[in-house]
């Protein structure tokens, strides 16, 4: 699990590095996003994804590897929306943003180490377009528990789904950078 974790940092780094220059060109804006906007913004990205998977053609100038890191962005802006609250202006510096930004990173990381390890890095094996639907497929799952005013009877809530999606697109992310490169 070294080289996963490795792996992990270096894509997150090309993550951080897009998150921290739309800070300093918008500043954090997207404090004023619901979560429902925010689970919106993460569909559009992954029905893109499959639509590319699915058409095997794109007309913009922009591919999966983008989508990817959008998602894993959207999702800790998520995660941060879900702790803070969505506010009526941007209420937080660029520094706080991305304090909260690596404090979120860091607890996916903690999940992803746990669930490699009982699940032995399943994930491997299995192929880019599969994230995509399960993705989309925790999508769906956050929109009703939305829908329900977050509510569960059983399942996990809103953010335990976008945790998944983050780590998902953290796992799209490697295998399309590192390809089945695992040692």
């Amino acid at each position: 699990m070294d080289v996963t974790n490795k792996q992990f940092d270096e894509v997150i780094v090309a993550c951080r590095e897009i998150f921290a220059k739309k800070l300093y060109d918008y500043g954090a804006s997207w404090r004023i996003l619901r979560p429902e906007s925010v689970t919106d913004q993460i569909f559009i990205k992954a029905n893109r994804i499959r639509s590319l998977e699915v058409k095997k053609e794109n007309r913009v100038d922009e591919g999966i590897l983008p989508e990817f890191i959008g998602i894993v962005n959207y999702g800790i802006i998520g995660l941060i929306q879900l702790q803070l609250g969505y506010a009526d202006t941007i209420d937080i510096t660029v520094e706080k943003a991305l304090e909260l930004y690596d404090r979120h990173v860091s607890e996916n990381k903690e999940l992803m180490c746990a669930k490699n390890h009982d699940y032995d890095e399943a994930w491997r094996s299995m192929r880019i377009s599969s994230y995509t639907d399960l993705i989309l497929m925790k999508i769906y799952r956050t929109k009703e528990i939305e829908e329900h005013a977050g509510q569960t009877l059983i399942s996990e809530g809103v953010d335990a789904n976008y945790r998944d999606m983050v780590n998902y697109a953290i796992f799209g992310l490697i295998k399309l950078h590192f390809g089945d490169e695992q040692a």
